[in-house]
C-alpha cells in the first residue's frame, strides 16, 4: 500500500483549558480530495493548521511526505512548505501589492532564493513569472486584473485571487479553509469548480474545510466529520448517507437533497 502524503497520529491541541483537537488519526493519500466538515467550533480550522505545520500539536505528530514536522529544522520545514499551497479564510492578500504581485509572490520568493537571480537571468525569470500569473488569472476567470489592488475587488474576486496564489507554484498539497464563506451560491459553485480543476490528482492531494456541504458533495471523494475535536465519521458520501449515526445522517442527508437541486457552475478557461 502506498504511504500517505499527509498523516496525523494521535493529534491533540488545547488552547488554555479547552481541548480543540482530541486524538485525531488521519491519513490522506495521493490523488485524494478530502472534505472536512462539522458544526461551528468543532476544530476544523485548527486541524487544517496542524496538518499544514503552521501550529504545533500538544500531543501526536504530523507527517508530510514521510517527514515528521516536529523533527525538522528550519531549512527542512521550508522545503516541505514549498510543496504546500494554502487558501486562508480571510484571503490573507497583501493590501500593498497588486493582484499580479500577490499571485506571483510564492514564485518571487523562490526566485530570490536562487543563486543566479541577477542580470538577464533575473529579467527572464520575472517575465516567466508574469506569464504564469496571467495564465492563472485566465484560469480563475479574472483575465487582465493584474494591476488592480485587493481593495478594488469583490469578495468573490478576492477568493479567486487567493486561490490563484495558493496554486501558482503547482503545490503537491492544497489546503482550503472555508473557501466559499460569505459568497453567493453562484460564486461558491465557481470556486468549487476551480478547486476540482486545479486539484493535483497525479502528484498530490487537496483538503477542503467548509460549511458548504452542498457543493462539497460532488467534488470531494472522502469526508471527515469533526465534532468537538474528534472524528465522528470518516468515509465517502454513500457511507455517510447510510450511517446509523443520527448526527452524520442529518448532516449529510439534508445537504444531499439540496445538492441535487443546485447546478454546478462552469468556469470559463
Amino acid at each position: 500500500m502506498t504511504a500517505p502524503i499527509l498523516a496525523a497520529r494521535g493529534l491533540s491541541k488545547r488552547f488554555g483549558s479547552r481541548q480543540v483537537i482530541d486524538g485525531v488519526e488521519l491519513a490522506v493519500a495521493r490523488g485524494e480530495i478530502l472534505g472536512i466538515v462539522g458544526p461551528g467550533g468543532a476544530g476544523k480550522t485548527v486541524l487544517l493548521k496542524l496538518l499544514a505545520g503552521l501550529i504545533t500539536p500538544d500531543e501526536g505528530t504530523v507527517h508530510a511526505f514521510g517527514h515528521d514536522f516536529a523533527q525538522q529544522g528550519a531549512d527542512q520545514r521550508a522545503a516541505i512548505w514549498e510543496r504546500f499551497g494554502v487558501l486562508f479564510q480571510n484571503y490573507a492578500l497583501f493590501d500593498f501589492m497588486t493582484v499580479g504581485e500577490n499571485i506571483g509572490f510564492p514564485l518571487e520568493q523562490r526566485r530570490r532564493g536562487d543563486e543566479v537571480g541577477k542580470g538577464a537571468a533575473a529579467l527572464s525569470r520575472s517575465a516567466e513569472i508574469a506569464a504564469r500569473v496571467a495564465e492563472r488569472l485566465r484560469e480563475v476567470d479574472l483575465p487582465g486584473t493584474q494591476h488592480l489592488y485587493p481593495n478594488e475587488l469583490s469578495g468573490g474576486m478576492k477568493k479567486r485571487v487567493a486561490l490563484a496564489r495558493a496554486t501558482i507554484a503547482d503545490a503537491d498539497v492544497l489546503l482550503y479553509d472555508d473557501p466559499t464563506a460569505g459568497l453567493d451560491p453562484v460564486t461558491s459553485s465557481k470556486i468549487f469548480a476551480l478547486i476540482e480543476r486545479l486539484h493535483p490528482a497525479r502528484t498530490g492531494l487537496t483538503i477542503v474545510v467548509s460549511h458548504d456541504i452542498d457543493r462539497m458533495l460532488p467534488v470531494c471523494q472522502r469526508f471527515l466529520l469533526l465534532d468537538k475535536g474528534r472524528i465522528r465519521f470518516e468515509g465517502d458520501r454513500v457511507a455517510a448517507e447510510l450511517s446509523t449515526d443520527k448526527m452524520v445522517r442529518t448532516f449529510f442527508d439534508s445537504s444531499a437533497r439540496l445538492s441535487d437541486a443546485v447546478p454546478r457552475a462552469a468556469v470559463s478557461p
